[in-house]
């Protein structure tokens, strides 16, 4: 089991919304990959503004069940460097700092239902390591 399991937003999105398509998946995975899990700020951003009832997120936060583990201006030049990178992709600030985290942190592992993660590098071409439904 990865000692560093980072969330991406869609990750968080389809474990807290029952109408998500994914939703049984993340049920899934966040018994196989228990938390606490890590993540950043954009990705709270990103998945505040994408949830209808907010109500779960903030009780997962305040459990310690998620919590921003990044701090991106630590690392605006790689994470600009990425998104240049990838700007056809086009990648986000919240992807960016995501894969940033996987290059920093030790056995990592991003929980995603978004497929740009099979695209995107690490450390210039490496596999950024996943678990996504098929």
């Amino acid at each position: 089991m990865a000692a560093n399991v980072i969330v991406d937003a869609s990750f968080l999105v389809a474990l807290l919304s029952r109408r998500e398509t994914n939703h049984e998946w993340a049920d899934r995975q966040a018994l196989r990959h228990p938390p606490p899990w890590k993540t950043c700020d954009a990705v709270f951003s990103e998945a505040f503004h994408l949830l209808d009832s907010a109500d779960a997120l903030p009780t997962l936060i305040r459990r310690g069940a998620v919590a921003s583990a990044f701090n991106s201006g630590d690392a605006t030049g790689p994470i600009l460097a990425l998104m240049e990178k990838y700007a056809d992709v086009p990648m986000s600030f919240a992807d960016a700092c995501l894969v940033r985290m996987t290059e920093i942190l030790s056995d990592p592992i991003v929980l995603t239902t978004d497929a740009d993660f099979r695209i995107y590098r690490r450390h210039g071409r490496q596999v950024v390591p996943c678990v996504m439904p098929r």
